[in-house]
Order: structure tokens, then sequence, then C-alpha cells
């Protein structure tokens, strides 16, 4: 017989509105249990980043608070032992409210709030919840809104992943493919154009190109470090200020910036930093611009790999895996396959962004959830699918140097290089004959004795 279960406990919890039943163990109070109850439960929650940065923001609030004489020390520091034990991953259980909540993500806050009075009162009292001695308003959240710690939270989310992981993903996988590219410098090769045939390259070439591409997503993603930087923080509910003395917000953003090592500064403007949400979309912009490159390489790879008999074949891609459930022998491009899975995750992620983006109605954008949600995840997927890329195929692919001069030798485009010796017209019919007789440029020129052995050897190349 299956066990029985054992009966949830509860405590009360009281608030504005009145009595609240909460579970007994748990550190969250009256209005996380609240927001439990009303909205739906999708099976997602906000960002374990955002999560971080909110408590982040509690931290150096709480001690600034200290410092300005507006908490007594034992509640300030249990505060701050409170985030300590978030930040260490210890209470994430206990961030219990759906993503699609408050568009400004007040019952986030909130559940933040209330987690560490109930944890800051314990510390203190030894009894886990209640309001006294540290209140989650009066306290925990003092001199602070919803309206500008969540904005803050997420540019501090979006800038730590951005530089903490993406850009070293970027800068990784653009040195791999500068160092392929080196390593192909002497490989021969048609190029392509229209999906047909064009004039020889390297395939160097082609890789040399990739890393550019990479180089300049990373470029475009550092570029938008001076927006995310500038915090809302010291707005308080639509931009003012109230209740937020002189100070309070730059030597708060002064600490999160020394805790964090980067250089998050206060708002030029906090009614556009509360009401607008330009820099998130200006930040998705930035990662769709390099999901759409990550497609191109990941998808010229896995055609240039194709075959491996009845495909081009120029690539060896690693074996990773048994491609095929019915077909022995079988191998699959699976890194591209998913680098490209990933990228349009992103991309409909920025469609996602930028519809949010419009809905700062008046002093506040009221999608800052699904906002957070969409581009941290874009900046993790694409910093996971870069460092997937370089690491499970770019390190390890080779180059078949014979079937990419066999592709040489029989390409009509060849002609191209007699062009300015005997013109485009007579170019085009030795062309003309190679493809109907089934025979390369070369033999077409010599059978014609159009051009000497050695000058034919001097355009062409020696074949």
């Amino acid at each position: 017989m299956p066990a029985k279960e054992q009966p949830v406990e509860f405590r009360e919890e009281k608030d504005s509105m009145g009595a609240v039943k909460v579970p007994a163990e748990a550190y969250y109070g009256s209005q996380t249990q609240r927001a439990v109850d009303n909205f739906m439960h999708s099976g997602l929650k906000p960002p374990t980043a955002l999560i971080y940065a909110l408590a982040l923001i509690k931290q150096c609030a709480a001690g600034v608070n200290l410092r300005l004489g507006l908490l007594p020390e034992a509640s300030a520091k249990a505060i701050i032992t409170a985030t300590e034990e978030v930040l260490a991953g210890r209470w994430d259980d206990q961030f219990v409210v759906d993503l699609f909540q408050t568009g400004s993500g007040t019952s986030t806050n909130m559940n933040m709030n209330e987690v560490l009075a109930s944890r800051a009162n314990e510390i203190l009292t030894g009894r886990r919840g209640g309001r006294a001695p540290v209140h989650p308003n009066d306290h925990v959240n003092l001199c602070q809104s919803s309206n500008d710690t969540i904005p803050t939270a997420l540019h501090i989310a979006a800038a730590q992943l951005l530089q903490n992981h993406l850009l070293p993903a970027l800068g990784r996988l653009h040195q791999a493919l500068l160092d392929k590219a080196t390593d192909f410098a002497d490989v021969a090769k048609i190029g392509r154009t229209h999906l047909q045939d064009a004039v020889p390259m390297t395939l160097g070439d082609s890789f040399s190109g990739f890393a550019r591409q990479i180089e300049l997503g990373r470029e475009r993603m550092a570029a938008v470090m001076p927006r995310l930087t500038e915090l809302a923080l010291g707005g308080t509910a639509v931009g003012n200020g109230l209740n937020a003395p002189p100070g309070f917000a730059a030597q708060t953003i002064a600490d999160i910036a020394r805790k964090t090592q980067i250089p998050f500064s206060e708002a030029q403007n906090h009614f556009e930093a509360q009401a607008a949400r330009d820099a998130a979309v200006e930040t998705s912009g930035a990662l769709k611009t390099l999901a759409v490159s990550l497609v191109k390489i990941a998808n010229d790879i896995r055609w240039l790999g194709s075959g491996p008999r009845c495909g081009i074949g120029e690539l060896l891609l690693p074996s990773l895996q048994p491609g095929s459930s019915i077909m022995p022998g079988k191998v699959n491009p699976v890194i591209p396959e998913a680098v490209i899975q990933v990228a349009y995750q992103v991309m409909g992620n920025d469609t996602a962004i930028a519809l949010a983006g419009q809905a700062g109605n008046f002093e506040l954008n009221v999608t800052l959830p699904l906002l957070a949600h969409n581009l941290l995840q874009s900046e993790t997927l694409l910093a996971k699918a870069c460092d997937l890329l370089n690491e499970k195929c770019i390190k390890e692919l080779q180059a078949d140097r014979k079937k990419c001069e066999q592709y040489i030798q029989k390409s009509l485009a060849l002609v191209t290089a007699l062009v300015p010796v005997i013109g485009y017209d007579r170019a085009a019919a030795i062309a003309k004959r190679a493809y109907t007789e089934d025979k390369t440029v070369r033999q077409v020129v010599r059978e014609e004795q159009i051009l000497p052995q050695a000058q034919l050897d001097r355009l062409l190349g020696k074949g």
C-alpha cells in the first residue's frame, strides 16, 4: 500500500488584507501565499539569476540603511545573513510565485522580502515568520519599491550573464574559429553562390568569415553594457524617489558594483529607467543578431559536412552518437542542429521581448517577469550554445582535402579565370561544352588548344 501523506501543518500570517494560512515550514508569508493562490501554476518561475540579483540588492540596501541610521544593527545584520544564504542557494525552494504574475514583479519582490524577514526573525528570535522584529516592508524593502528593484534586478542579472558567461564564451568560440581559419588556410575549395559553383577560395577563407561574424557579435553584445549598467534603484514608486533619502541609491549601487565587479551606476533619468525597457529590447536585439550568425555558421558547417558518400563532404564532423534508430551506421551533425534550435528559441524570445517592451504605460512597464524570463534565458542559452559548438564541433573539425581538390577540378566556374585573356563569350562557350560533354574546363581548353599549357597552368593551377 502507498505510504500515507503526512498532513501539512500551517501557521497564520497577517497583512493589510487580513490573515492567511501559510505552510508552517515556509519562510515566505501572507503576500507570497496570496500570489500562489491567485496566479496559475504554469511550471515556470522567475529566473534564478533574477532572484539572486534581487537578493543582492536587498543585501546592499540593508548595509546602506544601517550606515544611514535607518535600520537597527541587529536587524540589518540578520537581513544580510539571510541574503547570503539566499545567494548560496539555500532557500531556492522558497521562491514559489509563478512567472506569470503581476507585471511589476511585486509578488516576487514580496516573496523575497518575506523570506528574508522570516529568516532574519528566526536568526534573531528563533521563530520563523512574522513581521517583528524584522518587517518585510518596513525593513527589508526600506527605501525601495518593486517598481525600481525589479528593473534593477533585471539589469544586474542581464549584465552579469553577459560579462561572466556570454562574452567569455564568444571569445572562446571566436578564437577556435580563427584557429581553424589558420589550419585550413591552404585547403583550396570551390566557392558557392546561389547554391551553385562559384570561383575557388580556401576553406580558411570560410572560417575567417565565421570568426568575423562572432567577433562582431561580441562587439555588439559588449556595446549594450553602458545602458544595462544604468540602474533604476532610487526611483521608488514612479521615479521621483519618494521615501528614499539622498545618497541611498548611489551608495547601494556602489556596493553592488563593488560586489559584482561591474560598473553599475544610478540611472541618469529614473522616469525612463522605470517606465521603459529599451535597454532590454536593445540587448535582445543584439542577442537575436548573434543567433542569426550562429544559424549561418552552424548551417554552413553541417552542409559542408553532408554525406558521407552522397553529400558535399568537404568537412569531416566529429562522430558523437548514432544518428538513426533504423539506419545502422548513420551519424548526424547533432551539435550544429542543437545550436540552430537554440538560435530559433532566442529569435522567438526576441519577439516576446519586443512586444513586452511596448508595455511601458505611463510610469511603469508591466511585463517585467516575462522580460526577465526571455532575456535571461536567451543569454544563458547562447552562452552554452557557443561553448557547445566550440568544444564538441569546431575544435574537432577536419577537412577532406582530396574531396575539396576534386570539386575544384570538376567545377565549371574555373573558366572565370580565363575571361581576362579570352573574353567572357568564349569562356562561356567553353563552360557550356564542358558541361554538355561532361568534361573539365581544363580538358576543353587543351582540346581546343586555346592557350599554351604553361599559361593554362598559371591561370587554373596545375591539375
